[in-house]
């Protein structure tokens, strides 16, 4: 059984909270197994509505992280916040308003496509009457309506992820969390994630996904945290984390007789002047691209950082 169902949620008897700037907040978060730091005094402010994507390679405390968010894990010390509520304190609002989605599958060889669905609309207790909508629609939008009568196990793993994908929305949940949601995939079932995962954007979820494949944040996020060894290294958006790395940036620019420069500039502003510039001085400027992407984003704020 996927470990996000542990327990259902129940009806909230306290007031909702007024929508906030802020969907997760952690503070000083740290848990411990024995000697080792899984997760080293985290500190995230995730924005509401954001794609944030937390980057680290295995072992960097991202599983953790998001296992204490979900309510799974107790953290040793420090708190978390997920849409106003304390998952260790108050773990059925949490459940109501997060959609968890593992990085095992944790999904049921033994049924049906559209009776794995209904069984987790029943332990999330939706009301039955809207069973049949509510499958309908989820298949749709994972692109699994076609295998509603297939059997779990003849499933490919692209069409098993989207299917767990399907699961953590059967609540209909505020925020998403993605644990490494591409690993394993095809080329073409990353496209096809990546295209899910803006099209659940898109409805209003904030959704925040982890990877150690840069690639797979590059094109979808618009927040990003950087973990090593349970610590954060950077958080915000790219164009924050690289102003803020000091030593600037560097961008080519592509005009329009074919030839192209690449320049230093100091930060978003200054690569602003420079088109600005080029542009005054009756350049034909067609394009501005940073060099490097989230790789060489990484690399640089790891290098020598954590040993």
């Amino acid at each position: 059984m996927s470990t996000d169902a542990t327990a259902p949620p129940t009806p909230a008897d306290h007031a909702v909270e007024a929508p906030s700037a802020v969907a997760i907040r952690t503070q000083g978060l740290t848990k411990t197994y024995g000697a080792l730091r899984a997760v080293d005094d985290l500190s995230l402010e995730v924005p509401t509505g954001s794609v944030f994507g937390i980057v680290g390679p295995n072992g960097a405390g991202k599983t953790t992280t998001f296992a204490i968010l979900a309510g799974l894990v107790t953290p040793t010390s420090g708190q978390a916040m997920v849409a106003g509520f304390d998952p260790s304190r108050r773990p059925y609002e949490v459940r109501a308003r997060l959609g968890y989605m593992p990085d095992a599958l944790g999904v049921y060889d033994g049924l049906q496509v559209d009776e794995y669905l209904r069984f987790f609309l029943g332990a999330y207790r939706v009301p039955r009457r809207t069973w049949a909508g509510a499958t309908d629609g989820l298949l749709e939008l994972v692109g699994l309506s076609h295998k509603r009568s297939a059997m779990v196990t003849t499933l490919s793993r692209g069409m098993k992820q989207r299917l767990s994908l399907a699961r953590a929305l059967v609540h209909d949940p505020e925020v998403l969390i993605l644990d490494e949601p591409a690993s394993g995939l095809d080329p073409r079932a990353r496209v096809e994630l990546r295209q899910l995962i803006n099209d659940l954007h898109d409805l209003g979820k904030t959704i925040v996904i982890s990877s150690h494949v840069l690639a797979d944040l590059e094109e979808v996020c618009s927040h990003l945290a950087i973990m090593e060894m349970g610590r954060l290294l950077a958080q915000g958006s790219p164009t924050q984390i690289l102003d803020g790395l000091g030593g600037g940036r560097r961008v080519v620019i592509r005009f329009l007789d074919g030839s192209t420069e690449e320049h230093a500039v100091a930060d978003l502003e200054a690569q602003r002047n420079l088109v600005r510039d080029l542009v005054v001085q009756g350049r034909d400027v067609i394009e501005c691209t940073p060099v490097g992407g989230l790789e060489d984003l990484f690399l640089r704020i790891t290098e020598g950082r954590v040993q």
